[in-house]
């Protein structure tokens, strides 16, 4: 376990990221997240009336009001609570889903745990625990996890993959040997349902299989095109080496829309998490059209949520309206008829 000096360090790196993400060029420049290739054929006589159009849905056994996920973001510092707690407000008036900031810190320094903990705030809402999947090569065991889940009163746990922001980063965990099997042990032992995520460079295919056989209920794509771990944690190294392997390694990764496409075709029936790069609703609905139940978004809620819960009211509304006036617009009474359809076209 670590000790209390890089617990301090956990923390400030933890503001770090929040600084970086918002102030520096860390998004993606030459790799879009492939949603740029598809479009939508309009209808212009939907046979619908617009207010009965129904953007609900349902995630591992819980009912959503909207296809939107707060994704994981942050915890661990003051200025983390208060954009948790922004978030939650939100999560819940609405019925998003919430992930909660990698929990490490947690379980080695329980006393921080309230900048983490909203269940308080939203007691019906889908809350998702998250840590890295690396940590179980570093001393930890589904013990720690399911100890993380009780202090959250989480829902299921995100495991995160991040080999290459682990590479770049200074006090990385670069360790990732037989950790497939011990996230299977993870999933036969854990209450909740457990969920691999990426951190922003994508899950193929070949992956999403091996996790699927592991017991992994659902998937986080989580694919490029959005906010580049490596040029962030380029951007914090003072290490002259980490940062220029940040920098050629700032447009590694699959995007978005291709490991949606590809994990829906072959796994119909494994609940999917769209994440990378996602900025409007028109995205999500894309994103929704190719197979992803939810739609996971971390830098425009973290924008607003910096601003105050009433930019986040007003992000969330324009979200909604944007995916009903797609269904609208389509056609598409509902999501599940949006994804029977074939309103979504490929562009080459």
């Amino acid at each position: 376990m670590n000790n209390q000096n890089n617990l301090t360090e956990t923390q400030a790196r933890k503001d770090d990221h929040i600084r970086i993400c918002l102030d520096e060029k860390v998004q993606f420049n030459q790799v879009q997240n492939g949603l740029e290739k598809y479009t939508f054929t309009h209808c212009c006589l939907p046979e619908l009336d617009y207010k009965n159009i129904d953007i609900s849905t349902e995630f591992i056994g819980k009912k959503l009001d909207s296809p939107l996920l707060i994704s994981s973001m942050t915890g661990g510092t003051e200025n983390a609570q208060l954009i948790n707690q922004r978030l939650a407000i939100i999560a819940q008036k609405y019925r998003l889903a919430m992930g909660i900031g990698s929990g490490r810190v947690i379980i080695e320094k329980p006393d921080i745990a309230k900048t983490f903990q909203v269940r308080w705030q939203t007691p019906d809402i889908l809350l998702l625990a998250n840590i890295g999947a690396v940590q179980l090569n570093y001393g930890y065991t589904w013990r720690e996890c399911l100890k993380l889940v009780e202090i959250l009163e989480a829902d299921a746990l995100i495991l995160h993959l991040n080999p290459l922001q682990e590479c770049i980063q200074p006090e990385g965990d670069t360790n990732f040997k037989d950790l497939l099997a011990k996230i299977g042990v993870l999933c036969e032992k854990m209450p909740v349902p457990v969920i691999v995520k990426e951190v922003g460079n994508g899950i193929s295919v070949t992956m999403a299989e091996k996790l699927i056989n592991m017991g992994v209920k659902a998937i986080d794509v989580a694919g490029a095109g959005g906010t580049s771990w490596a040029m962030v944690e380029s951007e914090r190294s003072d290490n002259k080496l980490k940062r220029e392997l940040g920098k050629i390694f700032a447009n590694w990764g699959i995007p978005t829309a291709h490991c949606i496409a590809d994990i829906a075709k072959k796994y119909p029936n494994i609940p999917l998490i769209a994440s990378g790069g996602i900025r409007n609703g028109l995205e999500v609905a894309k994103l929704l059209a190719l197979g992803a139940d939810v739609v996971g978004l971390a830098y425009p809620f973290l924008k607003a949520a910096m601003v105050s819960v009433e930019a986040l009211e007003e992000l969330v509304e324009l979200l909604n309206e944007e995916i009903k006036t797609v269904l609208f617009c389509t056609g598409n009474e509902n999501i599940n008829t949006l994804q029977k359809s074939d309103s979504l076209t490929f562009q080459p």
